[in-house]
């Protein structure tokens, strides 16, 4: 668990991102008020309802058959709605498992253009996802600039029922009521709300860690998340007052004061990013230092094992403003990063030169060394370097531990296709 400094007693005992992982429960856990979970790449839900039964998303395509024999083992009654909290692949992948003859698919609206863009985007989100998820794609090993398998696009989850704002439902003895919440991971996510339990199964809506910063951008590419609207949607599970917080990772929250109490630290301190950020872009600040700078109060402090403070507060100035950050004139001309590097390398004295200093600062001040390894592709001292701010990173964010070991790992692999020792 990497949750310092965070003031949350309920966070700090609570898994970090590493141990999520593909389905293997040999049972679904029991939540209460007639519900079940079956964990895995994301939590699958089990409502029974007297006759029929709910399922609440259906994790990955290869974790479908464990969670189905999991709430088979509960109840084999009809499955009368499949309900996607969201339309990420760890919540859509099992439908065809799950579907029977007189179930119904149910979705937020917008799941038709959040799938069209993981259909036209799939070959990218494949590459960029692979340095984080490698292991579950069946690519272990993988480096960044190896050569990726790209598996066809899956087929998508067609929805039988959409609603826009608002869905009533009745199965058994159950009502259900769904609430949009665009501010989730994707526009189309929903809460679905049992008011006779006081039982609210919000999915991802907080991003994959419950109490920590959410990931406004992901790094491993997705459209970026608007703040205020994931304030907004914190604040419609708030207003229900929910007695119990079905999550789509680890969990569950339970007493109505301490959900309270967590999701308005959430809203706060999301909005105190959002309004930092626009005050340093509205007093002439750069996105670079407004990043260095802005720091949640003690008060408002969240883990920031999944999402952090710093790629938030550049997703929020994007968000506004684009990616033009009047910086230099290159970035109109489509310059590359290294544009120039050979003249600069050679004003330094040349490639051995720059690949000595990398080294020399690779542990004192391993940034600017991985900048001059950039330069002259000195890959000893890259991986040094590299290893260096694992070293003092700590594993204490998922996405920095991964790609970093996966930059660690790209280095030496290199180096072993070059033949040097």
């Amino acid at each position: 668990m990497q949750h310092r400094g965070v003031p949350s007693e309920y966070v700090r005992d609570q898994p970090d991102f590493f141990a999520v992982g593909p389905a293997c429960a040999p049972a679904a856990i029991e939540m209460g008020a007639g519900i079940w979970c079956s964990p895995g790449m994301s939590s699958t839900y089990l409502v029974t309802a007297g006759d029929a039964r709910v399922l609440v998303n259906t994790g990955m395509w290869f974790e479908a058959r464990t969670h189905k024999r999991n709430f088979d083992a509960v109840t084999t009654a009809p499955t009368r709605y499949i309900v996607l909290t969201q339309s990420h692949t760890d919540h859509i992948g099992g439908v065809g498992t799950f579907r029977e003859e007189g179930t119904q698919l149910v979705a937020q609206s917008n799941i038709t253009s959040c799938q069209a863009d993981d259909e036209r985007i799939h070959g990218l989100r494949v590459r960029r996802s692979l340095p984080f998820f490698a292991e579950v794609m069946g690519q272990t090993g993988y480096a960044r600039g190896d050569d990726a398998t790209i598996p066809p696009v899956p087929k998508p989850a067609l929805a039988d029922v959409t609603f826009d704002d608002t869905l009533d439902l009745t199965c058994g003895d159950r009502r259900l009521q769904l609430l949009s919440v665009p501010g989730g991971e994707t526009i189309d996510s929903l809460v679905v709300w049992l008011p006779d339990d006081g039982v609210a199964l919000a999915g991802n809506l907080f991003s994959a860690l419950f109490g920590h910063f959410p990931n406004l951008a992901t790094v491993r590419g997705d459209r970026m998340r608007n703040a205020l609207a994931f304030t907004d949607s914190v604040q419609r599970v708030i207003d229900l007052e929910p007695e119990l917080l079905l999550l789509g990772h680890h969990g569950p929250v339970r007493g109505a004061s301490t959900i309270r109490r967590e999701c308005e630290r959430i809203r706060d301190a999301v909005r105190f990013v959002h309004d930092a950020t626009v005050a340093a872009m509205n007093d002439g600040h750069d996105v670079w230092t407004a990043m260095r700078e802005i720091r949640l109060p003690e008060s408002l402090a969240l883990g920031e094992a999944y999402g952090r403070v710093d790629w938030s507060v550049r997703a929020i100035w994007e968000t506004y403003a684009g990616w033009m950050h009047q910086h230099s004139t290159l970035d109109l001309y489509g310059a590359p990063p290294d544009q120039g590097a050979n003249e600069i390398v050679d004003l330094a004295g040349g490639r051995e030169a720059v690949a000595r200093r990398a080294t020399d600062l690779a542990v004192s001040d391993p940034l600017i060394a991985i900048r001059l390894c950039e330069l002259v592709l000195a890959l000893d001292a890259y991986g040094r370097a590299h290893e260096q701010l694992l070293s003092e990173h700590a594993r204490a964010n998922f996405w920095l531990t991964k790609w970093l070991e996966g930059e660690i790992r790209g280095a030496n692999n290199r180096i072993e296709r070059l033949g040097r020792p």
